[in-house]
């Protein structure tokens, strides 16, 4: 009995001072050797910048997105099948409408939290949307882009894409009067490709308009595909965001060698889990109290009936705009005809803006004469071109998002419906060729470079008491080391060593 119980102390103090979950934890990393890279992961310092917070608002909405539309997919119906309605919303009682209509309106009114999921899933894709835009426009205008970063602009391009075209799909599936005149602008679309076109609306519709394998399809597609495909993008965009480290803005302290920033345990960490709840709380309140999408207003998809005042969502607005103020123009050619009023704006348009983007660090490299590595920022002031192509491509962007309410437009100020398509065709030119100039005079004029030394400064900018805004240059920025200035320096006790840090946490790390 005193051989049993010495054995039993023995075993127990060889568990060490972690007791049974650290003696496990040893063995799994005995196996795996995942303690070294998880320290590593870890100890990764993160530039303490509100700016670099946006990735983060694309991150939880995406997670928000994944979570509600689990929710949704135990009650939604995809089929175009044909039912007379007989469900919670009365002035639809006895319609015929499709499943995949009965099945909203029921997930809406039916379905306890039903209708607060869909509202949450609604807004969460617009949110995340538009985190993308606005953080890849970050990263655009700081030159972010820059080697050695190209292919994660090229992911995250890649991921816009995905996130408009499955807000698209998802838009898609209640099969409404938007949704289903949606659908068949898509379908025009993809007729109107040169050549192909009949060939792949054949095969996406699997026949004419509408057909009955469209809604099922796109359920696939919006479900399956396209979140496995972003799900993949975003775990290789962070991979290389981790082997690659961050950017930071230049300042004391910073260079093209290091990182300054708090580390990710605790204080990134609890930063970030704040603000996932801070996202989730804010798309919860829409989801409460901002109606999205009331499909039982609009009523089921009808091809003899459409609505007024009605737009697709934020991010569908330049193609719709573009489609509406396009002359009707065609091509009638060896017994083809190339419907440019469609194929355009609506292909062409797209095809350019996008290849665009993709093809920017490569121009820029190519134009500039850049190949060198680059982890420090630029301040958008000091590159006054990219700074000005960008407005103006967001001008251009943001015209045509405005001629999407062509007709309420026309009916709030009481105009012709003619003289505002005249008015936005010209100012889709003008605008943006406009906005080049005034951006980078702009751009120039914050630079402040005085003529006695060719020195650059910053600007200060004041207002006379006539109201005349005046730029002045100020000595206390002057930029004697890298072209760019953080406004808020970190102190100058920080030194750049393989891990330094400060009382405040603020630690600095080699690259």
């Amino acid at each position: 009995m005193s051989n049993l119980a010495t054995t039993r102390r023995e075993k127990k103090a060889n568990l060490g001072p972690y007791g049974k979950l650290g003696h496990a934890l040893g063995e799994l990393d005995d196996r795996l050797g995942v303690a070294k890279g998880g320290r590593t992961f870890l100890d990764k310092i993160f530039p303490d910048h509100w700016s670099f917070m946006l990735g983060e608002i694309a991150l939880y909405s995406f997670v928000i997105l994944l979570a509600t539309g689990v929710f949704l997919t135990l009650y939604y119906v995809p089929s175009q099948a044909l039912v007379t309605y007989h469900g919670s919303y009365l002035p639809l009682d006895g319609q015929r409408v499709t499943q995949a209509f009965a099945s909203t309106v029921d997930l809406s009114f039916k379905v306890r939290a039903g209708l607060l999921m869909r509202q949450m899933h609604h807004w969460a894709c617009d949110i995340f949307v538009g985190a993308i835009v606005v953080h890849m426009a970050r990263v655009f205008f700081t030159g972010a882009f820059r080697k050695p970063r190209e292919l994660n602009w090229t992911i995250g391009t890649t991921l816009l894409i995905l996130a408009i075209v499955n807000g698209f799909l998802g838009y898609s599936l209640p099969d409404d009067l938007v949704s289903g005149t949606g659908i068949r602008i898509a379908y025009s679309i993809i007729l109107s490709v040169p050549v192909v076109g009949t060939y792949l609306g054949f095969w996406v519709f699997g026949g004419n308009f509408p057909g009955t394998a469209i809604i099922p399809r796109f359920f696939i597609l919006h479900v399956l595909i396209v979140p496995a495909i972003i799900v993949t993008l975003v775990t290789v965009h962070m991979v290389l965001l981790v082997r690659q480290k961050h950017t930071q803005f230049p300042g004391e302290g910073r260079t093209e060698k290091n990182v300054v920033g708090a580390p990710m345990f605790p204080v990134f960490m609890a930063k970030t889990t704040g603000f996932l709840f801070i996202v989730s709380g804010f798309t919860a309140l829409l989801g409460a109290f901002a109606q999205i999408n009331p499909i039982w207003q609009f009523g089921p998809y009808d091809a003899a009936r459409i609505s007024y005042a009605v737009q697709p969502d934020w991010y569908m607005g330049f193609l719709d705009g573009a489609l509406r103020i396009f002359p009707a123009w065609s091509f009638h050619s060896f017994g083809h005809t190339i419907p440019l009023e469609v194929t355009i704006p609506a292909v062409i348009l797209p095809g350019l803006i996008f290849n665009l983007v993709f093809a920017w660090p490569a121009l820029e490299r190519k134009f500039t004469g850049d190949h060198e590595m680059h982890n420090l920022l630029d301040r958008p002031i000091n590159r006054p071109k990219r700074t000005a192509a960008g407005a103006a491509v967001f001008a251009l962007l943001a015209i045509l998002f405005i001629a999407s309410s062509t007709d309420v437009i026309a009916n709030f100020f009481h105009l012709s419906l003619n003289t505002v398509l005249w008015a936005m065709r010209f100012l889709t030119f003008i605008v943006p060729i406009v906005t080049y100039p005034v951006t980078y005079k702009i751009c120039k004029e914050l630079q402040g470079v005085a003529n006695a030394g060719k020195r650059k400064t910053a600007n200060v900018v004041t207002r006379t008491s006539d109201g005349e805004y005046q730029a002045t240059p100020s000595p206390a920025y002057v930029d004697d080391v890298s072209h760019e200035l953080e406004p808020t320096p970190v102190p100058a006790f920080i030194t750049p060593s393989e891990v330094a840090s400060d009382e405040r946490g603020v630690r600095t790390v080699d690259r």
